[in-house]
């Protein structure tokens, strides 16, 4: 009970620091987070965070993703992902947005039941998109800032909003608070967070994260341009829009590619200019199907050929004749 109230009061102080960090720049905004001003302390977390990737956390993620096929680390993943339906439902209702929430709702229902437990995604196909929304996103959209870039330990990146958003969750999820108050072992609420720690990893790796990571000469920064990337559209909802699918690590897609572009398209810069078509010369034989060249008026025309059993002209040159055969 002690540790609660001094979890609450720190929550509290470290709430009341960011409202006043909120004051400083943009509300709602990612200036600080931007600038990071705590780069040194967070590389030193990132290199911890890695090293423990590296020992413990991928080789048992890599593990289970050869154990378990591919539908059943998609089942999975569509469980824990319908567990997390009722917070992004209270978070909807907070922020003032009736349809995403009633999208919550139904997803829940019809994923809970049709979906046998959230093992199958049914909503999808009925046209139910997801709409997943928390806490240090309602604290955008109320206007707080995101204070300054944070990398938490085994958790990674965040925000001191986001952070914050992480805390009120643990307390206010009801899926976390129900599992919290279940008469159950121990064991079984560890072993609940141990799955949803391999299964975020999974995810990660099958969405090419560690290869998004590995080709970037510096790991670090593009985690976090690519976190907060994200997070600017988790909070313009987005998944929302024209439906136009965004490219790996929030960055847009273009509108279409180039085997749709109109034949009329300016060229790109260096690509070469086709040649422009050549009229065949006058003298060219014609191709099989070709028309015949009308005559233009006025013009002379070529006299026509004389048959070959046509008499000499006078005074013209006679046609040669055999020479007598010598006796």
């Amino acid at each position: 009970m002690i540790q609660r109230r001094t979890a609450a009061r720190l929550l509290a102080a470290v709430a009341g620091t960011l409202l006043l960090a909120g004051c400083a720049t943009a509300p709602g905004g990612y200036v600080l987070a931007q600038q990071d001003p705590l780069e040194k302390f967070n590389r030193g977390v990132w290199a911890v965070n890695q090293a423990a990737d590296k020992v413990a956390i991928k080789p048992v993620t890599q593990v289970y993703r050869a154990i378990a096929p591919r539908p059943v680390r998609q089942g999975v993943s569509n469980a824990f992902a319908n567990l997390g339906e009722p917070w992004s439902f209270a978070n909807n209702v907070l922020q003032g947005k009736p349809k995403r929430a009633g999208r919550n709702l139904a997803r829940f229902v019809v994923n809970s039941t049709i979906g046998v437990a959230g093992l199958w995604d049914p909503a999808s196909k009925m046209g139910l998109r997801a709409a997943p929304e928390d806490f240090g996103q309602t604290l955008a959209v109320w206007g707080v800032n995101g204070g300054p870039y944070l990398v938490l330990p085994l958790l990674g990146p965040s925000t001191l909003r986001d952070g914050i958003g992480s805390g009120v969750a643990a307390y206010a999820d009801p899926v976390k608070v129900a599992i919290n108050h279940a008469d159950i072992n121990v064991w079984y609420k560890r072993g609940y967070l141990a799955g949803y720690i391999i299964n975020t990893r999974s995810d990660l790796i099958e969405s090419g994260g560690d290869a998004f990571l590995q080709s970037s000469l510096d790991p670090y920064a593009a985690a976090h341009s690519a976190y907060l990337q994200l997070r600017e559209s988790a909070i313009r909802d987005q998944d929302d829009d024209d439906g136009s699918p965004p490219a790996a690590n929030g960055i847009p897609a273009p509108a279409g590619d180039a085997a749709t572009m109109s034949s009329s398209a300016a060229p790109l810069p260096g690509d070469e200019a086709a040649p422009p078509p050549q009229n065949p010369p006058a003298n060219a034989a014609p191709l099989p199907g070709d028309e015949p060249a009308k005559p233009v008026a006025g013009a002379p025309q070529p006299a026509a050929p004389l048959p070959q059993s046509a008499a000499p002209l006078p005074g013209g040159d006679a046609p040669p004749t055999a020479a007598p055969p010598k006796p």
